[in-house]
């Protein structure tokens, strides 16, 4: 079986190859499921008609039935409860032959990394002290947010961190974000299939 995600960042073309990966080993044992490499597409672009229907047929024939297929942005000021069911019927109407799922990170995908802070304490920088706020998904700037937690002339760099965050927060902490828990179950969903 292949997984292929479609993101929007260029630090998430890495990032959530490492979390598909993990969540996959995690909570599956499933160590037979090759990830493939993510394809990005801004967010901008992949919501304008016609374009996240290219994504996914690009995405479709890297993989073949009955292997998955994931999209995962950020919902920024978007309403995820809306966008990901619109994107969800246009991605499935575009290739009914593949199994898709529609995953909107709110706020933002670094929101996961500031509701799984305890486990990054001390980590690439970050504050050995750090804690996870209550209620990560309203914080709407988590990438400012992590900046805040380095010392002075360091910032959380999407590029450079973002995999390797992924590599190491705890999955059961982010999971108290509920796109992040949505995340895991989609993941869990496809792999089943």
């Amino acid at each position: 079986m292949k997984l292929i995600a479609i993101v929007e960042g260029h630090g998430d073309v890495e990032a959530v190859r490492v979390l598909l990966r993990r969540v996959l080993q995690e909570k599956l044992q499933r160590y037979d499921v090759a990830v493939e490499r993510s394809i990005r597409v801004p967010k901008g672009k992949l919501l304008k008609p016609g374009e996240l229907e290219r994504a996914v047929s690009l995405a479709a024939s890297r993989i073949s039935a009955p292997d998955g297929i994931v999209v995962l942005i950020d919902a920024d000021d978007d309403c995820p409860a809306e966008l990901a069911p619109a994107m969800a019927i246009r991605a499935a109407e575009s290739r009914p032959d593949r199994s898709i799922s529609v995953v909107i990170a709110k706020s933002e995908f670094e929101s996961w990394f500031v509701a799984a802070a305890d486990s990054l304490a001390g980590f690439r920088g970050l504050a050995d002290s750090l804690v996870a706020p209550g209620n990560t998904e309203r914080i709407r700037d988590a990438k400012g947010w992590l900046s805040n937690n380095m010392p002075t002339g360091l910032t959380y760099r999407e590029t450079i961190d973002q995999a390797a965050f992924a590599s190491r927060m705890d999955l059961d902490q982010a999971q108290q974000c509920p796109s992040f828990d949505k995340f895991v179950r989609e993941i869990l969903t496809l792999a089943s299939l």
